[in-house]
Order: C-alpha cells, then sequence, then structure tokens
C-alpha cells in the first residue's frame, strides 16, 4: 500500500505538517511540508505517473549548471519524492499580481536559450513527427471530433491528420534536442538569490523529450492559458535568438509556426477531454485562445498541410469547444 506518512518518516519529515496545493490538470499532487530539516515539497505521483523521468531531467538539468529542484528523497516504487521548495513565486504568480511582464519572459527565454544550448541526454524519449500526431490524434480525434461532429472519425479522417501532422513538422523535429515540453509560466519560478540563467527555476519537467526546440519557445510565448502581448511575444523571441546564436532565424520561425499548429489543435483538444473524461470543465475557458492562436499558425506557409487537412474536414465555423459542452445541462 502506498503510505506517504511513512514515506515522509523515513526521510525525517514525520512530524512535518502537511498542507497539500491545489491541484491541476495531472495525477500528481504536490504538499508543502512545514516544520521539517528543510523547506520541502512532498510530491505524490501515483500510477500511471511515474517519478523516474523527472529524477533523469532534475539531475540533468542540475549538471548543466541551471535551477531544478533538489531530490532530498525518493521513493521510485510508490511514486513519493521529497524536493527542494522553491517557494511560490512562479511566473504565473507574479504576472497574476500584476508584475511587469517584459522582466518574466526575458528571465524566462535567457533559461530557455541556456537549457537548449547544452547537449541533451542520450535517454530522453523522442517527440519526433510520429509522436506529435499520435499526441495530437489523442485529444482532436479521440476528443473533440465526437464531441464536436457527434460521431466517431473514419479511418480515412485518421489517416489524413496523421500524414497532415507528419508532413507539417517532420522537417523541423530532425533538427532536435532537448524539449521541455511545458515550458510556460506556471512552470518557471523567479529565484532571487541566483544569477543569470539560474535565477529561472524549471518545474513540471518529466515530460521532456527530444524534439524541436521551436516547441518550447511556442510554450513560452504562445501560452495557451494566459493571454502574451505581440512586443512581449517578439522581445522574448528576440532574446532567445541572441543567447543561442547561429541559428537560422527563417527556419527558426518556420518550425516555431508548424509547433505552434500542431501544440494548438492538441490543447485545444486537450480541454474537452479534461471536460468530458476528467470531469473539469474550467479548462475549456482556454479553448477559444488557442484557436485563435492556431488560426493565426495557419498563416505561415510552413504549416500548409495542416491548413489543407483542416480546410477539407473541419469548416471554420466549427472551430471552436463543441457547442455540446457549452450548452446548458
Amino acid at each position: 500500500m502506498r503510505d506517504p506518512a511513512s514515506f515522509l518518516r523515513g526521510a525525517g519529515y514525520g512530524a512535518a505538517r502537511v498542507d497539500w496545493l491545489p491541484g491541476d490538470a495531472s495525477h500528481r499532487r504536490y504538499a508543502r511540508l512545514q516544520g521539517g530539516p528543510r523547506a520541502a515539497l512532498l510530491m505524490d505521483a501515483p500510477p500511471p505517473e511515474d517519478v523516474r523521468p523527472f529524477l533523469a531531467v532534475a539531475r540533468h538539468i542540475a549538471g548543466i549548471g541551471l535551477s531544478a529542484p533538489e531530490i532530498i528523497a525518493a521513493d521510485e516504487a510508490a511514486g513519493f519524492l521529497l524536493i527542494e521548495d522553491f517557494g511560490d513565486a512562479t511566473h504565473a504568480a507574479l504576472l497574476d499580481a500584476g508584475a511587469e511582464a517584459l522582466p518574466c519572459y526575458l528571465e524566462a527565454a535567457e533559461a530557455l536559450a541556456a537549457l537548449h544550448a547544452a547537449p541533451p541526454p542520450a535517454t530522453l524519449p523522442a517527440w519526433g513527427a510520429a509522436e506529435m500526431a499520435r499526441a495530437t490524434a489523442a485529444t482532436f480525434l479521440d476528443w473533440w471530433w465526437p464531441a464536436a461532429m457527434r460521431a466517431e472519425p473514419d479511418a480515412d479522417t485518421r489517416a489524413a491528420l496523421d500524414s497532415a501532422i507528419t508532413a507539417m513538422v517532420a522537417p523541423f523535429t530532425q533538427d532536435g534536442g532537448f524539449v521541455h515540453r511545458d515550458f510556460f509560466p506556471a512552470n518557471l519560478m523567479r529565484l532571487p538569490g541566483r544569477d543569470g540563467a539560474r535565477r529561472t527555476g524549471l518545474l513540471d519537467f518529466q515530460d521532456a523529450a527530444h524534439g524541436s526546440a521551436a516547441y518550447d519557445l511556442v510554450s513560452l510565448v504562445e501560452d495557451a492559458r494566459r493571454d502574451v502581448a505581440p512586443d512581449i511575444r517578439d522581445a522574448a523571441i528576440a532574446r532567445y535568438l541572441e543567447a543561442r546564436g547561429g541559428v537560422d532565424r527563417d527556419r527558426f520561425h518556420a518550425a516555431m509556426a508548424a509547433c505552434a499548429a500542431q501544440r494548438h489543435l492538441r490543447v485545444a483538444a486537450l480541454w474537452v477531454r479534461l471536460a468530458r473524461r476528467d470531469a473539469k470543465p474550467r479548462y475549456l475557458v482556454h479553448g477559444p485562445r488557442c484557436w485563435r492562436l492556431l488560426q493565426a499558425a495557419l498563416d505561415h506557409p510552413a504549416t500548409r498541410p495542416l491548413r489543407e487537412f483542416l480546410d477539407a474536414r473541419v469548416p471554420a465555423a466549427l472551430r471552436h469547444n463543441p457547442i455540446a459542452l457549452t450548452e446548458p445541462a
């Protein structure tokens, strides 16, 4: 039986007060520990979660001189970790409290450039064309399509989406490196006592993979959960490219458009899955933003395969949250 109290006692935190933090879209949950040997968080990651990727990536991030929470204790089999508590100053919390946006995004871009500049671990899973196509189908066709179309997608539609996503992203995933995959303000911390790229603490990196670096920059500047002003977006992209150096900028912007189109379609449909499968309809509020961002990405020539798929099979009038999920019960 999984027993967090026993794990905490073994780590020297048996007398600590356990304050559970609000949950998010995943099965993981976190608790802040008060009264232990040092400030710490408990990560409770029950199956199907797996803490081993988090451990491996945390070690990589620390090894390249960036800031990931220190691992204080671990029970990999049970899915418990005791990790360093970076505090409450996520970039999302700072922005919500009225902090100036530009420094947050420039700091994030600096940290992201450093993260991408280092050679990635050889053990990272792939985030290539095949994986991106499967992930898109798993939300858009498995959840959005039945809710919006009132019917299951046929085999031809599945094959056509797979071909469109593959053709769109394959030219850019071949330029692969480390991809965090959830690089946005809620997963970034401001650590005032640290300098340079280390001042940004990195969180929620257990899904890191090997793919296009453009995917992470899209996650930051075309956030699915908050609007980013055009001037802030442009400044963050410029800071990232300046820090990386030697990047073919036209090709990188094309990669950003392709990754944006895939991500926004997948995430717009992810909100539908959370509403229907997980009874979390509150995330549907982000659907309109994702569809707007998708439409903007589709204006770039690099996204032509997906644009043609959508034009042939999804009328513009249906490109939104399914009406069935917005109608009164």
